[in-house]
């Protein structure tokens, strides 16, 4: 197991991570905004889910085949963009609703969740991030894949102290916002241009 120094060190360094824009952090800011900081803490909790999965992938090595075979690199890379580019388009489509405070209405929390899972596993930068970030941390004379779990699991914590934050801050900003139907479709088409955008992002992403 890491030692005391060196968690220290990478739990500091995730939480960096966790405040740099993406798409994950940026999905918690708009869906908090529009929907409230439950929505946001919900998808968080999905999000962190999909990064369970990719600790496991990193720690069992798949992730490096990933990395190295082009063609499955590809169809991931591909599948991530396009449910990136689904979402963008959701939330184009999407129309505000004028919702009085204290009257909000109900909010698909188990799809939001589902979402929130598919978005992080259908990103294969993520398990090819995990795979360059957990081994710097690695002790040489200690079980690496071992290891690679218990730093998965401390930037998951990190991400989730983040993610809430975020969501929490987003939540309060906005609160004059949901109850204007043309400032919740706003945020819709700014949600859908910023999707757009990381999904362009992720097309031209090379290992």
């Amino acid at each position: 197991m890491p030692v005391l120094d060196t968690l220290t060190q990478f739990f500091l360094a995730s939480i960096v991570l966790g405040l740099a824009p993406g798409p994950d952090n940026i999905y918690v800011l708009t869906q908090s905004a529009v929907q409230g900081r439950r929505a946001g803490v919900v998808v968080t909790l999905g999000l962190c889910t999909g990064l369970v999965l990719h600790t496991i992938l990193v720690a069992g090595g798949v992730a490096a085949l990933i990395a190295t075979s082009a063609m499955l690199f590809m169809l991931l890379k591909l599948g991530g963009a396009g449910y990136l580019l689904y979402l963008a388009y959701q939330a184009f489509r999407a129309e505000g609703t004028a919702i009085g405070v204290g009257t909000r209405g109900a909010v698909a929390y188990g799809y939001l969740y589902r979402r929130g899972v598919l978005m992080n596993i259908s990103n294969p930068k993520v398990s090819i991030f995990f795979l360059a970030f957990l081994p710097q941390f690695v002790e040489a004379d200690g079980a690496a894949a071992q290891q690679m779990v218990v730093l998965g699991g401390v930037f998951i914590l990190a991400t989730l102290l983040v993610f809430n934050a975020i969501a929490l801050a987003a939540s309060y900003l906005a609160t004059g916002l949901r109850s204007s139907r043309t400032a919740q479709v706003v945020l819709y088409r700014i949600t859908g241009a910023v999707l757009t955008l990381l999904a362009l992002r992720l097309l031209l992403y090379q290992i």
